[in-house]
């Protein structure tokens, strides 16, 4: 297979998901009316249905009140380790009270009102609801479905990945990436001979998302070989003196020519992989894959809203093809370096082209005075 022809695996971008748009919210709706014209349809009497509904709403209040009451029997022995001491900051942890109180007592008072007429009394009512919902609450059969923990733990950034791409931007790439230019222009000078790519100067970050990751790049790929290590950054971080920032210089070997690259895994990739051979972990190899997926996403969104990185760097996602292919790692990050010329290309080309300021002799000529004394601004010498 030709280095032109090759492709990396275009279904990368498919392969990471996007944030969870509101199709389901869609759904409810509609749903919710079919049922509503469904019931209106069927000419059922106004008060028993308006009764039935009330209950049902109540029902679903009672459950609530009863779940909230059994995880209050446990956060009281945790007030202050959890709740900072405060038995109200615990029940507010375990009631939703500005919606579900007000709603208990709308729907309490409204069943109430219409239970007018019914033979069963009010207790036996509220005694079958509540026995019926510490059934289900007890069974665990309203356990949350894990597109709904996963929807959930996305939403409130509470996810693995979510941290692993903070850390990592906040403790390595914001210090790093926008001194990963000069370092280039450093070993440029410094080697003439190396053929110079100013539009790929960027730190070129792996992230295979099967979080496989090589400690020799060049045992990853025989195509891929160590040149020299860039000019190093030298800080004081959290208690260390003198703290070495460095990045390696790698040359990709192409079918014609050489490709100098700076390029690296994201190395909390590691972490994700460690967790999955780790049973105390309890990370199973397809949650890897979901995180793994996430830190791409959430690391992408971190750096494009990143003023101080822009330019600076080349997130590579891709999933590998198996022992078979060899170089399928080369051929990856030959790609994007071709990516990143023809986009530079196509940059140059949309530039509005900008005349020349430069004056020929005739206009030169007209702006000169015939004599060497400065000229008054006006001819009668005032």
């Amino acid at each position: 297979m030709s280095q032109e022809s090759w492709r990396p695996g275009h279904a990368t971008a498919l392969l990471i998901p996007r944030p969870r748009g509101g199709r389901a919210r869609v759904a409810t709706f509609l749903l919710l009316a079919l049922c509503a014209t469904a019931l209106y349809l069927a000419g059922e009497p106004l008060l028993p249905a308006a009764r039935s509904l009330t209950f049902h709403f109540l029902a679903l209040e009672i459950r609530a009140l009863l779940k909230g009451i059994c995880y209050l029997a446990e956060e009281i022995f945790h007030l202050q380790s959890r709740h900072r001491g405060s038995f109200w900051r615990a029940l507010s942890a375990c009631f939703s009270l500005h919606w579900h109180g007000p709603m208990l007592l709308v729907c309490g008072s409204a069943y109430v009102a219409l239970l007018h007429g019914d033979e069963q009394p009010l207790g036996l009512h509220l005694g079958l609801a509540s026995l019926c919902e510490l059934l289900v609450l007890a069974l665990g059969l309203q356990q949350p479905s894990a597109v709904e923990m996963s929807e959930m733990s996305e939403r409130s950034k509470q996810n693995v990945a979510h941290g692993l791409a903070w850390s990592y931007y906040v403790g390595y790439l914001k210090i790093v990436l926008p001194r990963v230019k000069k370092a280039m222009e450093e070993f440029s000078r410094a080697n003439p001979n190396v053929p110079a790519c100013r539009e790929t100067w960027k730190l070129h970050i792996l992230v295979p998302l099967s979080c496989d990751i090589y400690d020799d790049l060049e045992k990853a790929d025989s195509n891929i070989q160590y040149l020299t290590d860039l000019s190093e950054t030298t800080l004081t971080r959290a208690g260390t003196k003198k703290r070495v920032y460095k990045h390696s210089l790698y040359m990709i070997r192409d079918e014609d020519k050489l490709w100098p690259c700076v390029v690296e895994y994201a190395t909390p990739l590691q972490s994700l992989y460690a967790m999955s051979q780790d049973e105390c972990a309890a990370f199973s190899r397809e949650d890897r894959l979901e995180q793994a997926k996430l830190f791409y996403r959430t690391l992408e969104e971190i750096l494009k809203g990143s003023k101080e990185c822009a330019g600076t760097y080349r997130l590579i996602a891709y999933q590998e093809l198996g022992e078979a292919e060899t170089h399928s790692l080369s051929r990856e990050i030959l790609w994007h370096l071709r990516e990143q010329r023809h986009e530079y290309v196509v940059y140059e080309k949309n530039q509005p082209h900008n005349p020349s300021t430069t004056l020929n002799s005739t206009e030169l000529d007209l702006q000169i005075s015939g004599s060497d004394l400065p000229q008054p601004l006006r001819s009668d010498g005032f």
